[in-house]
């Protein structure tokens, strides 16, 4: 059975989601465990595990801004050239650079 290559670049895409959401939560809670053993403070692992939650949101924010961004410009540049246009003069005027073409 063959498979398309965006299956299993969903299914990666999905895995390091997945990783980079529970290794920052595991992480911490694994130091507030080993805190709270050593200073005798229980309680020391509910904050660090938020902590952890928080820096797994982040990553996966992160991740899913970059992915995005980079299937939008791909995209844009593709359209762009079947309409024939030329792709450096309207980034740059998207930039707000001064355009003159010379002759």
């Amino acid at each position: 059975m063959k498979y398309d290559k965006s299956v299993y670049r969903s299914l990666a895409l999905i895995t390091q989601f997945g990783i980079n959401m529970l290794v920052p939560i595991f992480l911490c809670t694994i130091v507030g465990v080993y805190l709270g053993r050593k200073f005798s403070i229980d309680w020391m692992v509910i904050p660090l595990f938020i902590v952890g939650a928080l820096a797994g949101f982040r990553n996966i924010f992160i991740m899913a801004k970059r992915i995005y961004s980079t299937e939008s410009s791909s995209g844009r540049s593709a359209r762009q050239r079947r309409k024939g246009e030329d792709t450096s003069t309207n980034a740059s005027i998207e930039r707000g650079e001064d355009c003159v073409k010379k002759n």
